[in-house]
């Protein structure tokens, strides 16, 4: 049993019982007689789907569609025709008008309680996802609370590691993939005393040593999933301090050994963390970023990454130039908040 409704629309009585008779042992149902209806039924009930009727008085079926899309609060909400109306243009109107599905009337038991357990697997599905992503950004968030980076640092520079992986021939999966993974590479720094991430000068070298274990409280963190996001965040949380040359942290690892995904990410998080303002500094010229990361070729990163970094950086800029915009709203917005 559900427990959002399902919404059955339709100006009939018989209509309905059918769908009550055919649907009513298996979910919760909620009825409506026209398009009016059905808006405050949805309004009320918040359904997970709406069964609709097409031909109707006072509003028909396309109108409520159209004004349920319209509605933040309702746009989400899958729409499945049921009419009597069997001609290709009505078929076609039906998507048009933001429909997932039509079934011809009269309905058939079997197709309409598979169509109807099919469109609510893809509704739980897409619940699921957005609360995956949900946690990614809630991991990312954290690994920077006490931290001193601006608020949009960690999404700039995993966009900036998904251009790079692509241009390296990361498959779009995996690019996607990398991009939600880059934001938690610094989980683990919900670990580190804040005394010691809002240290306005130079660690000691018991706290560096203190700092440097966030690369292995963030892997430990997010190595209890087995998805594919997680795994890869996982990787990256702990291995973003390896450098090419063997002298980075927490196991010293060189070249190859050190997993390409990792490498990418530690590029785009020194080129954003160069180019951005900081409590401490004022933010670095492109040209003078750039120059650093080739100095840094060969010994802090991969040469090859380099190179491929440098023939994308149009859109690295442009996509930095994004990103700084919506930086500039969100403190504006802040501000006045204040």
């Amino acid at each position: 049993m559900l427990n959002r409704p399902i919404l059955i629309v339709d100006d009939e009585p018989l209509n309905l019982d059918i769908m009550r008779q055919v649907l009513g042992s298996d979910y919760r149902l909620v009825f409506a007689r026209n398009g009016i209806e059905a808006l405050a039924a949805a309004a009320k009930h918040a359904p997970s789907l709406i069964l609709m009727d097409v031909q109707m008085p006072r509003m028909d079926g396309y109108s409520a569609c159209r004004a349920l899309k319209a509605n933040p609060d309702t746009v989400h909400i899958p729409v499945i025709f049921v009419t009597s109306l069997t001609g290709v243009s009505d078929e076609a109107a039906c998507f048009e008008v933001g429909a997932v599905d039509y079934i011809v009337k009269p309905i058939y038991p079997p197709v309409l309680r598979v169509r109807v357990k099919t469109h609510l697997s893809l509704v739980q599905a897409s619940r699921l996802e957005k609360s995956y992503y949900d946690a990614i950004y809630m991991l990312g968030t954290a690994g920077h609370y006490n931290d001193t980076d601006t608020g949009v640092h960690i999404w700039r520079m995993a966009a900036y590691a998904r251009e790079l992986a692509a241009a390296l021939g990361w498959n779009s999966e995996q690019c996607r993939c990398i991009e939600l993974a880059a934001p938690m590479h610094d989980t683990g720094k919900m670990g580190i005393p804040g005394y010691i991430l809002r240290k306005p000068g130079k660690l000691d070298a018991e706290e560096w040593e203190i700092m440097k274990t966030h690369t292995r409280i963030g892997y430990h963190i997010l190595c209890k999933s087995d998805g594919a996001v997680f795994k890869m965040a996982a990787e990256v949380a702990l291995r973003h301090h390896e450098k090419w040359d063997g002298n980075g942290y927490p196991d010293g690892l060189a070249g190859e050994a050190i997993p390409e995904s990792a490498r990418i990410v530690a590029l785009a998080d020194v080129f954003d963390a160069l180019t951005m303002k900081r409590p401490y500094k004022e933010a670095w010229p492109i040209e003078k970023s750039v120059a650093t990361l080739r100095e840094s070729s060969g010994s802090h990163f991969e040469p090859r990454l380099v190179e491929r970094f440098e023939s994308i950086l149009p859109r690295i800029l442009e996509i930095k130039s994004q990103w700084d915009a919506r930086e500039a709203v969100e403190y504006a917005t802040e501000s006045e908040a204040r």
